[in-house]
């Protein structure tokens, strides 16, 4: 099968969370089962100098140049290829200084860029038409989120514009509802589609014009990064709006938890750690991470006090208020130790702040994020909080169920899909490997973390079942890139449904 992706961002070029992960490693999986993959993304600062940079990375400039007619400008765009080493993958960087050659993706310290309908806009109409030029095969069209949202309404809507429409499906992957790229209703002319489609079941939401529904309705199939978070997001509030619209298309809706890298996530093989360890020696491998930690930290060396993991962005969705409360309760009256690292809403920053202020000895908090910090810590903890308000994927709890850091978590999205709760009945079953909480309550937290305080000091036992069948788990993208072909083949069957493919 030959797929093609368009995407924002994509690992190692340029990446601000998951989104970059799913679309740079994924094609490289699809790519090892036998298929041809291409990604194309924007040529970012960053991109650029990956691929410049770099003397292993093979760069071929303007394999393709056309023009985007937008909103009556011609707009040039030039397509390179990059090939990176040892990888069957190719990456079209599409190129266009004057949207592209900025500091950030989306925005910068003065907040989100104003003419991003436009930059996405153009991007968009470049990948189709460079498709075109380049005469890349292709049966699927692979789009995320709402920076691609386009695509599918140009694929569906313009059968008779290029020849590889009729002879492909489209796949839209949604991400996180949150983020739908809503303008104002007259960026609809950067579109170049019939304004008869900025209507309520298309394309307008409210009088604005949303790439991310544009996608959705128009798309062959779609997909989102675990089962749960496709069910939930049919129904108010996680469907942001658009659950009407998503629970009249969950027939052509699937859910498939996003993979971890192996390569870069494995215990055995880390260079970030101080000890190496597998699920038959992690006791010794993780207690000598946990001394190097403490030790770096600045926390006292203690291997009986237990040590709590908590990586992620500061902000509302990650369950930072029910933490700060714990933390509160706790702070003077258990001993319990914290490894801290995030950055982002400074009201976060500066409550944390405090707290470590106030009990150095406990606390220890990181706001620069640093990639091997995040592997110690993970490497390190003997517990890992993620209480999320929302997780469509999330990768957190993955890398603590195969590093041996039992999860606490909300179970919401893709946390309730990779963590089972030990309660008795799973514990008695072997199937236990976190533990988890309903209600969105600091009180809630705390009491799945006393029970997994109360395994971890007075039944060792039990803990070590815990640790092991979790790490025991695959989550590798191997499982997830098979599960994605199966919906790329209903892709398929659902555009011949609506007869846009040749026989």
């Amino acid at each position: 099968m030959h797929i093609v992706m368009a995407s924002s961002e994509a690992i190692p070029f340029a990446k601000t969370g998951g989104l970059a992960d799913v679309a740079g490693t994924l094609p490289v999986e699809l790519c090892k089962l036998g298929h041809d993959c291409s990604v194309f993304l924007p040529a970012y600062q960053t991109a650029k100098q990956y691929a410049y940079e770099r003397p292993e990375v093979q760069v071929d400039e303007s394999v393709a140049s056309l023009v985007v007619d937008l909103a009556g400008y011609p707009v040039h765009a030039w397509i390179h290829r990059v090939k990176l080493p040892n990888c069957p993958v190719n990456f079209y960087l599409v190129d266009q200084p004057m949207f592209y050659d900025r500091h950030g993706l989306y925005g910068d310290s003065h907040g989100t860029f104003g003419d991003n309908c436009a930059r996405y806009c153009f991007f968009s109409r470049a990948v189709v038409e460079a498709i075109e030029r380049l005469a890349i095969p292709i049966d699927i069209i692979h789009c995320h989120d709402w920076q691609t949202g386009l695509i599918p309404a140009y694929h569906r809507t313009q059968t008779n514009q290029h020849s590889w429409y009729r002879q492909s499906a489209s796949v839209m992957t949604i991400h996180n509802m949150a983020y739908q790229g809503r303008f104002w209703g007259p960026d609809m002319v950067l579109t170049g589609l019939d304004h008869g489609l900025f209507q309520w079941e298309w394309m307008e939401y409210y009088g604005d014009l949303n790439l991310l529904k544009t996608g959705i309705a128009f798309a062959d199939a779609l997909t989102t990064v675990s089962p749960t978070y496709a069910r939930e997001i049919q129904s108010h509030p996680q469907g942001c709006g658009l659950e009407g619209l998503l629970s009249s298309r969950s027939d052509r809706l699937f859910g498939i938890v996003n993979g971890i890298d192996d390569s870069v996530w494995n215990p055995q093989t880390d260079s970030n750690l101080a000890a190496h360890f597998n699920k038959n020696t992690w006791r010794e491998g993780k207690a000598a991470c946990k001394r190097s930690l403490q030790e770096s930290l600045g926390l006292p060396i203690r291997a009986d006090v237990p040590l709590i993991g908590i990586v992620g962005r500061l902000a509302d969705q990650k369950g930072w208020d029910l933490i700060v409360q714990l933390m509160r309760w706790w702070i003077e009256h258990r001993e319990v130790q914290w490894a801290i690292l995030g950055n982002g809403e400074q009201r976060y920053a500066d409550m944390l702040f405090q707290l470590a202020m106030q009990r150095p000895d406990r606390v220890s908090l990181q706001t620069t994020f640093s990639d091997p910090l995040a592997h110690r810590i993970e490497a390190a903890a003997d517990i890992f909080l993620m209480p999320s308000l929302y997780e469509p994927c999330g990768l957190n709890q993955l890398y603590s169920l195969r590093y041996g850091a039992i999860p606490v978590v909300r179970s919401t999205g893709g946390l309730a899909d990779t963590v089972c709760d030990a309660t008795a009945e799973h514990i008695e079953q072997g199937i236990a490997t976190g533990f988890a909480f309903e209600d969105y309550t600091p009180e809630a937290l705390a009491n799945a973390t006393i029970r997994a305080l109360e395994i971890y000091s007075h039944w060792p036992g039990i803990w070590s079942k815990i640790v092991e069948t979790g790490m025991n788990q695959d989550w590798s993208w191997t499982k997830s890139a098979a599960a994605m072909l199966d919906v790329y083949e209903r892709a398929r069957q659902f555009a011949r449904i609506d007869q846009r493919l040749r026989p």
